[in-house]
C-alpha cells in the first residue's frame, strides 16, 4: 500500500509545488522589498543543479525529486541564510564541485573534471576562505570514495583552487588594492574561540537541529540498508555522510562561520534525507516524514518572524 509519504516522494508534482512554495517564502522574506533577486536566482539555480546531481548519478533508484525538494525546503526554511549572498554563492559553487567530482569516479586521469571541481571550490573561497580548510578531507574523499586521487589529479586540484585568484589578482592590481589578498588568505587561519556558541541565536540552533536530525535519520537508514544500492551509490552516500559530519562539527567548533557551513550542510543533507523519504514505506516513516514536514513549515514561519 502506498502511503502519503510515498505518493508525495514519487509524484511528478512534488518539485513544481515545492518551487511554488519556495517562491512564496522568498516573497515573504523580502524578495521584492529588499531586492533579493540575485539571492533568489542563485537559490533556484542551485535547486536545478541538485536535480542534475540526482539524475546524473542516479542517487535514488526510483523516480523521485526528493533530493531537490529537500534542498529547497531546508534552504527556504533557513531565511537568515537566504538574505546572505555569501551563503548562496557557497551553496551553488559547492554543488558544482560535487557535480564535477562525482563525474570523475574511478578516473585517476580525470584532470579536467578535477580542475573544474576545485575551481568551483576556489570561487567559493573568495567569499568564504575557510572552505579551503576542507581541502585535506576532500583529497582523502577522492582517494577512498571517488577513487580518482593520483599525482595528476592532485596537481589539477591545486591549480583549480588557484585559478580564480589569477583573475582576482589582476583586478586587485588594476584597482591598487594589493593588501586585500594577503589579508584574505591570512583570515583562513584566524580561528575564533572553539565552541563559543553565545552568538548563535535560538532560531539558528533550531534550524541546525532540524538539518542534523534529517542527516541522522537518513544517514542511519542508509547505513542499515546500503546493501540494496549499487557499490558506486554506497560510496557516494558514504562520502555525503562523512563530509556532512565534518561540516557540522566545524560549525560547532567555529560558529563564527555558522551560516556558510550550515548552507554546505544543507547541500550534503538533502540527498541523505531525500533517499530516506523516497525509499522507506513503513507506518513509522510515514509519521516521521509528516512530522518533518510540519516542523519545516513551523521553522519557516518562526524564522520569518524573528528575522
Amino acid at each position: 500500500m502506498k502511503r502519503l509519504q510515498n505518493r508525495i516522494a514519487t509524484s511528478r508534482w512534488s518539485l513544481p509545488v515545492t518551487v511554488a512554495y519556495g517562491l512564496l517564502v522568498s516573497l515573504a522574506a523580502g524578495l521584492i522589498t529588499k531586492a533579493l533577486w540575485l539571492n533568489f536566482a542563485l537559490l533556484f539555480a542551485s535547486a536545478t543543479m541538485m536535480v542534475e546531481l540526482n539524475n546524473s548519478n542516479a542517487l535514488i533508484r526510483i523516480y523521485s525529486r526528493m533530493v531537490s525538494c529537500s534542498f529547497l525546503v531546508m534552504t527556504t526554511m533557513s531565511l537568515f541564510l537566504f538574505q546572505t549572498i555569501n551563503v548562496a554563492v557557497v551553496q551553488i559553487t559547492f554543488i558544482a564541485f560535487l557535480l564535477f567530482l562525482l563525474r570523475s569516479y574511478q578516473e585517476p586521469n580525470a584532470t579536467g573534471l578535477t580542475f573544474y571541481a576545485f575551481c568551483a571550490l576556489g570561487i567559493a573561497s573568495i567569499v568564504f576562505p575557510q572552505i579551503l580548510l576542507f581541502l585535506p578531507p576532500l583529497w582523502i574523499v577522492m582517494a577512498i570514495y571517488i577513487q580518482s586521487f593520483s599525482p595528476r589529479t592532485f596537481m589539477s586540484s591545486i591549480i583549480g583552487v588557484l585559478a580564480p585568484y589569477w583573475f582576482v589578482a589582476a583586478w586587485l592590481i588594476y584597482t591598487g588594492r594589493y593588501a586585500w589578498l594577503g589579508t584574505h588568505l591570512i583570515s583562513i587561519l584566524q580561528f575564533g574561540t572553539p565552541l563559543y556558541l553565545v552568538d548563535v541565536k535560538l532560531h539558528e540552533w533550531l534550524t541546525f537541529a532540524y538539518v542534523l536530525s534529517c542527516a541522522l535519520i537518513g544517514g542511519i537508514h542508509f547505513i542499515m540498508y546500503s546493501y540494496q544500492d549499487r557499490i558506486r551509490i554506497r560510496l557516494i552516500y558514504e562520502m555525503f555522510i562523512v563530509l556532512d559530519g565534518i561540516t557540522m562539527l566545524f560549525a560547532l567548533i567555529q560558529p563564527q562561520h555558522f551560516d556558510c557551513l550550515l548552507g554546505m550542510a544543507i547541500v550534503l543533507t538533502a540527498p541523505i534525507i531525500g533517499h530516506w523519504l523516497a525509499l522507506t514505506s513503513s507506518k513509522l516513516s510515514n509519521i516521521v516524514s509528516m512530522l518533518l514536514a510540519a516542523a519545516a513549515l513551523a521553522l519557516t514561519i518562526y524564522n520569518m518572524i524573528v528575522t
